[in-house]
């Protein structure tokens, strides 16, 4: 065991480091002065300037808010860079020479700089805040507008509704030139060639026209314009790598190859008057000079810690497992990938580890003096112990003597180590599927399930329970058609696994119950289901008896078990495990969405939480009886989490003496008293120092690890993964927040060239951040005057619930009695106004009318909500035209159960007397019902009812059997790939639109240890019947049309006439 770290070390002073040439130095987002003698950058957060030919680098900006994207005036005066100081980013601008930053953008949308004005007197920035009224295109998606906003501060406007990111306006006001954006991709993917890779695109300001300049198949992206508008410099992968290439305005096939690097890709392009390029690869900044090779300069950083190396922490709450004592008196946890024990009575809390890397499975041994674990140290998982050394000290929470020793320690993976009950021997999964057992005093270990049979999907979805004799295993795993079934299989390895349940549905969460002479687990088979995915559908609890006298006692009724008390004969254990199956019953009347249960020692009372409204309820059922109560309510705030306790039952404990019910969700600890139920809440505080950059090292080495032993593909794309570990882990030194962490490590993980990849970085909200509410309504552009000038009211808005009409045309003047002038940026003054009754002034010019007014502002989640029903029902409206009422139209949001069941019912409901339908799937983000959705199209009409001579319908009745077409593009992601590619190979019917990028690969997103960290593993790769991944392999539609961007912004849908035009055909 490492020995704890005092206290005192919070304390002790930094001194300043010193980052020399020599130093591996993450430096992102370089842009170079017009006059190009300085470049600007973004490091660890802050933005520094250092000359052209290298040199001592000063810091521009020094605050504890992340800032970057920095970029420059045309006269280099001034600059614009995205910083978070008010929880979102936006756009703030300052002195080139340094000085007080000036804020610009007060959306809660992130708003990132992308260059200034020619004239320098605004910033374009591109967000995603609200399309223009007439734009066709869908708003439920990561596709963000471009925007201007006076540097002298004030309203903001839309300069183009199309997606244009990393725009430039050339000096001569004539072109933008930027990257377009057609759906969801991680951005720093690599070598991937598919419809979605991005784009150069030219935009004439003049004529309102765009024009595409790039043709490579793969990534094209971040141009700039030379000094004369005559050629376009961008980033682009045709060598292999994103090297810098230049083209003409006026012709893209004449582009060629300027520099050549490898292995890394070139990122953050800039350009100053003289046509001298700046870029960064390999965390280094580097120019180039017209008809010169690229010259790496040397940067010398003297920055001090904006924060300390470690950080003291107290936690009160956050706990991701727990486990109970076998005396009851004390509990462990795990927190932040460390033990700690508690009092269950007392908030006394002892830090048993304090390592960076990840403890997990934590309990006890049957005498209570030792714990066990993993942990992921050396390399790979590993079995620990740590023991009380004192044989005076019972307990760990009091304990002034500790020792952890290592006692699986190998190559292979070892993790979710248990005691057996006598504590002899400790068991244990190998390479995550393997049943293994170590015996103590033998230190020989033995296999009792080879797990080649099974499959883990992510850590620890494989359960398993030792019997109360030690004799037997319980073991619950999914089968290869993703069914959990339960096993039972001798401890010794000797005997046969026998499958207790084979029920077709998912059976998991087997405990042991009366002593084994039973067990009692989940199954969905009598449950709700949803009509399409297996998380969330609703279960029971059953129980399979091993023994028949056992089963015959528990049969009785109460009155019969009163009688027979009196002369209790002993039971004669004898099990009979063929006939088991026969001796099953059901312990609870009314199925629900079940967290975890435990059985009262006596075999008489069961405890289960079931998923509530709000989180979840902890009901009582009386099994004789069949009397159900609710105990306690449960608010957590997400259901995942509790689908991990349903695995192994962990959200509950009953003490030993069966006095005392432990309750563990979200965290926190409850403890109630079997008798009474009455509550206490066990409280703990967990003390630990943080060291910041240990357990940043260890993630980025688990999420290496886990990459290559779970990826799909065993060799990796054909990746050399060891070179480009130590790529980029000689960064890590110069990381020194979660932003920059978690862009370098989805730039490792984008060298794998896979979708489903790279990290997440999810910054805790603070009370105060900025959350701008929404009236939900467009305004006129081109409106210049007072106030807000009302170009549409969306339907639902809280506008339509004031006490006046409200209407287009009308122009709101003041929002909480403050007045919105033309320079007025409004946003600020919606700014925590979501829910809150809030004064309007709106003006009526046709009546020349005042009026106050009370609303209600809505989120900006449920205004994006509104802008998708709006976007619907033009798209259903447009249909309707075209056909002439012959065609129906549905939208596909998902590949999820609800976008299901609105399929199910628009078809059914709405749409049932169409003779055709249209499905669009465009934008859809996945999910997991490719096959259900292509079956509940793919009715064969069979045959026909008719009553005294009238028809009523046909078989299948729940099968749609008439024409439909299937509308999709590039933004189709993940299982909206599986679902057009299902469609096809069963002949249903066309797919029309663009093409759609191979991403039919299923995910574990993984959160670490802190958990604002979530990385992706593509892990489960679908195959066609060629034998050939669909990952990577792009499905074309049998109709190939572009939405061009001039004719979307006018509200013209191409896609969708094509669609019909094709679907017409079909029915005629």
């Amino acid at each position: 065991m490492k020995i704890l770290r005092p206290l005192h070390f919070l304390f002790i002073l930094f001194p300043l480091t010193v980052f020399s040439q020599n130093s591996a130095k993450w430096i992102r987002y370089p842009a170079i002065s017009p006059d190009g003698k300085s470049i600007l950058f973004s490091y660890q957060g802050d933005i520094y300037q250092v000359s052209a030919n290298g040199g001592d680098a000063h810091p521009l900006t020094i605050h504890k808010a992340y800032e970057f994207r920095p970029v420059w005036s045309p006269d280099g005066q001034n600059i614009a860079f995205a910083s978070d100081r008010y929880g979102d980013f936006d756009v703030f601008t300052m002195p080139a020479k340094g000085g007080k930053a000036t804020r610009l953008t007060w959306h809660s949308a992130g708003q990132y700089p992308s260059s200034f004005s020619s004239d320098g007197k605004k910033v374009l920035f591109f967000a995603q805040i609200i399309d223009n009224p007439q734009n066709i295109q869908s708003p439920q998606n990561e596709l963000s507008e471009l925007y201007e906003v006076p540097v002298a501060g004030g309203r903001i406007k839309q300069i183009l509704t199309t997606p244009a990111e990393e725009a430039k306006i050339d000096r001569q006001n004539k072109y933008i030139v930027y990257q377009d954006k057609k759906g969801y991709e991680d951005i720093w993917r690599k070598h991937h060639t598919s419809s979605v890779t991005r784009d150069v695109w030219l935009y004439d300001i003049e004529k309102k026209r765009h024009k595409k300049i790039s043709d490579f198949k793969g990534e094209d992206l971040c141009p700039v314009i030379d000094f004369d508008g005559k050629n376009v410099y961008f980033l682009s992968e045709k060598s292999g790598t994103l090297n810098v290439f230049q083209a003409p305005v006026d012709s893209l096939k004449d582009a060629k190859q300027i520099t050549f690097h490898e292995n890394h890709p070139v990122r953050f392009l800039s350009i100053s008057a003289d046509n001298t390029l700046c870029y960064s690869f390999d965390g280094a900044i580097y120019v180039k000079k017209q008809n010169e090779d690229p010259r790496k300069i040397n940067v010398n950083i003297f920055s001090g810690m904006k924060e300390n190396a470690t950080e003291y922490r107290v936690e009160t709450s956050g706990a991701t497992e727990m486990a109970l004592s076998p005396d009851g008196n004390e509990i462990a946890f795990v927190l932040r990938g460390n033990i700690f024990v508690c009092s269950t009575i007392y908030s006394t809390t002892k830090q048993i580890t304090d390592t960076p890397e990840q403890e997990r499975s934590v309990s006890f041994s049957p005498d209570g003096r030792s714990l066990i674990y993993a942990s992921e140290r050396n390399g790979s998982w590993n079995i620990y112990t740590s023991k009380l050394t004192n044989e005076k000290e019972q307990n760990f929470v009091y304990a002034s003597e500790i020792k952890e020793e290592a006692l699986i320690e190998t190559k292979h993976e070892s993790f979710q180590p248990k005691f057996s009950p006598d504590g002899k021997e400790i068991a244990f999964l190998q390479e995550r599927t393997s049943l293994m057992v170590y015996n103590i005093a033998s230190k020989k270990t033995r296999e009792v399930i080879n797990g080649k049979q099974f499959y883990s999907y992510a850590d620890g979805d494989q359960y398993y329970e030792w019997s109360p004799d030690g004799k037997w295993f319980l073991y619950s795993c999914e089968n290869n058609l993703f069914i959990s079934d339960v096993f039972l299989i001798d401890s010794q390895g000797k005997g046969k696994l026998k499958n207790l349940t084979q029920s077709g549905y998912n059976d998991v969460c087997p405990h042991w119950g009366l002593d084994g002479s039973m067990m009692y687990w989940f199954s969905d088979k009598e449950g709700m289901h949803k009509d399409v995915m297996w998380w969330g559908t609703q279960s029971n609890i059953y129980a399979m008896f091993f023994d028949r006298e056992a089963y015959n006692r528990f049969k009785l009724t109460e009155e019969e078990v009163r009688n027979a008390e009196k002369n209790k004969p002993k039971l004669n254990k004898k099990q009979d495990i063929e006939n088991a199956k026969n001796r099953s019953v059901k312990l609870n009347k009314r199925p629900k969405q079940l967290s975890a249960s435990v059985l009262t020692h006596d075999g008489e009372n069961i405890f289960y939480l079931g998923r509530s409204e709000k989180g979840y309820t902890l009901y009582k059922t009386a099994i004789r009886s069949q009397s159900t109560k609710e105990i306690a309510q449960f608010t957590t705030r997400r259901s995942l989490r509790m689908w991990k306790n349903a695995k192994d039952g962990s959200a509950l404990h009953l003490s030993k003496d069966g006095k005392y019910l432990y309750v563990f969700t979200e965290g926190n600890i409850a403890k109630f008293c079997v008798s009474n139920e009455k509550k206490q809440d066990v409280n703990y505080c967990a003390e630990f120092i943080l060291d910041k950059a240990g357990e940043r090292a260890y993630i980025f080495n688990h999420a290496w690890k886990q990459v290559a032993e779970k990826f799909y593909k065993t060799d990796l794309h054909g990746l050399n993964w060891e070179f480009y570990k130590k790529a980029y882990e000689k960064f890590l030194p110069s990381i020194s927040n979660n932003y920059d962490f978690a862009e370098l490590l989805s730039e490792m993980l984008g060298e794998l060239n896979a979708s489903h990849t790279g990290c997440r970085y999810y910054k805790t909200r603070k009370k105060g951040n900025k959350h701008t509410a929404s009236l939900a309504a467009f305004y006129d552009e081109n409106y210049t005057g007072k106030g807000l000038k009302i170009a549409e009211i969306i339907e639902k808005s809280p506008l339509h619930a004031a006490d006046i009409e409200i209407r287009k045309g009308m122009i709101i003047e003041k929002i909480e009695g403050v007045e919105i002038l033309p320079e007025t940026n409004f946003y600020k003054l919606l700014n925590h106004k979501t829910g809150k009754a809030t004064r309007l002034t709106v003006y009526d010019p046709a009546t020349k009318k005042r009026y106050k007014t009370v609303i209600k502002p809505i989120s900006m989640y449920a205004e994006a909500d509104l802008l998708y029903q709006r976007w619907i029902e033009k798209c259903r409206a447009e249909v309707e035209k075209l056909s002439k009422g012959k065609i129906g139209y549905v939208h596909v949001e998902s590949m999820n159960d609800d976008s299901y069941r609105r399929t199910f019912s628009q078809l059914f409901g709405e749409n049932c007397g169409k003779d055709a339908v249209v499905i669009d799937t465009r934008f859809n983000g996945g999910g997991w019902i490719h096959d259900n959705l292509s079956a509940l199209l793919n009715g064969k009409r069979y045959l026909d009812f008719e009553a005294r001579g009238n028809a009523f319908g046909s078989e299948p009745t729940y099968r749609w059997f008439k024409p439909s077409i299937v509308l999709m593009n590039e933004g189709n992601y993940s299982d909206a790939n599986g679902f057009p590619y299902a469609y096809k190979k069963q002949n249903i019917g066309k797919l029309v639109g663009m093409p759609v990028p191979g991403t039919m690969t299923a995910v574990w997103w993984e959160r670490q240890i802190d958990g604002t960290l979530v990385f992706g593993i593509p892990q489960m790769g679908t195959k066609n019947l060629k034998g050939e991944f669909l990952e990577n392999k792009q499905l074309e539609p049998d109709v190939k049309i572009f939405n061009d961007f001039e004719k979307m912004a006018e509200g013209k849908d191409q896609q969708l006439e094509k669609a019909v035009e094709v679907l017409l055909k079909s029915i005629k």
